[in-house]
């Protein structure tokens, strides 16, 4: 597809399409939200008057918390689409957006897990201060448990066995199944060894929850240590953009020769695929040294 209006046909489609963006970003989620507010006021007129400051912030939070960080993907997409005259950038955008969102759900998991890993060790230390304190490991279970909520998911089966005299060890290696959970695994053995041999619960406790302490500041050590490397790698993979930018600043239009040339075309296949082999041996690298 290539341009061939006048010179103004290009800035007159790059403006209706960022007005439309604007109109789905700011319009209908705005416009459905003030009414409602107005309908719950008792205003059923609809409201005609000027809207305040604090509706325009809502409006924006409410558009923010809907808006996925990969459904810029296309956005991006068609922006350059406009700019260089070619659908291959829309292409891109769209096949972009699957790749984006497993990144975020795999960061959302992840940050999932940490949290849970936290969980645990909150658990850990509650537990051990209801053994202290005289309760029965049961007992002092579902309290630590209700306080921390270190077992997750898993909650309600573990909390089942410590009532009823069920298997509380099974049911935490369940439990520590979930992602961030490994340390249930050493709460189930301090619990098998206590309630078998007799063996001090809270002791177990305490040195379980300070080698878990150990392995996160450990774990949070490297990742501060992997900070400045994985900047690097975001750095280089930005170059090629900022090698478009300096190109078009000079005026040489690097985006017809990528989209419209059969050299440029090749090129832009041959450094895309180069450009994501990259940065996946380098994240590789990085997740493997985190030990993930």
């Amino acid at each position: 597809m290539s341009v061939t209006g006048g010179t103004g046909e290009v800035p007159m489609s790059a403006a209706v399409a960022c007005a439309g963006v604007a109109v789905l970003l700011w319009g209908g989620p705005y416009l459905a939200l003030r009414r409602a507010q107005l309908l719950l006021a008792g205003d059923e007129t609809g409201g005609s008057g000027p809207p305040s400051w604090q509706d325009l912030t809502h409006g924006l939070r409410h558009v923010r918390a809907r808006w996925r960080s990969e459904w810029w993907s296309p956005v991006v997409g068609l922006l350059v689409a406009v700019l260089g005259g070619s659908v291959l950038p829309v292409a891109a955008g769209v096949v972009g957006v699957p790749l984006l969102r497993r990144a975020r759900r795999a960061r959302s998991a992840r940050r999932a897990g940490e949290r849970r890993a936290d969980a645990v060790i909150a658990l850990c230390a509650a537990l051990a201060g209801e053994v202290r304190s005289g309760r029965q490991p049961g007992e002092a279970l579902q309290r630590a448990a209700r306080d921390s909520g270190g077992l997750g998911e898993a909650q309600a089966a573990v909390l089942a066995a410590a009532r009823f005299g069920g298997d509380v060890p099974g049911a935490l290696t369940g439990a520590a199944r979930q992602s961030g959970a490994d340390g249930l695994l050493g709460l189930a053995a301090c619990w098998r060894v206590a309630v078998d041999q007799g063996a001090g619960l809270a002791a177990g406790l305490d040195r379980l929850e300070g080698a878990l302490r150990a392995e996160r500041d450990q774990r949070a050590d490297l990742r501060a240590q992997l900070a400045g490397a994985r900047s690097t790698a975001v750095m280089l993979a930005c170059l090629p953009v900022l090698g478009l930018l300096l190109g078009t600043a000079l005026g040489a239009d690097p985006l017809h020769v990528l989209l419209h040339t059969g050299a440029g075309l090749g090129c832009l296949l041959v450094g895309g695929v180069l450009e994501g082999l990259g940065m996946w041996w380098a994240l590789r690298i990085m997740r493997g040294a985190e030990g993930v």
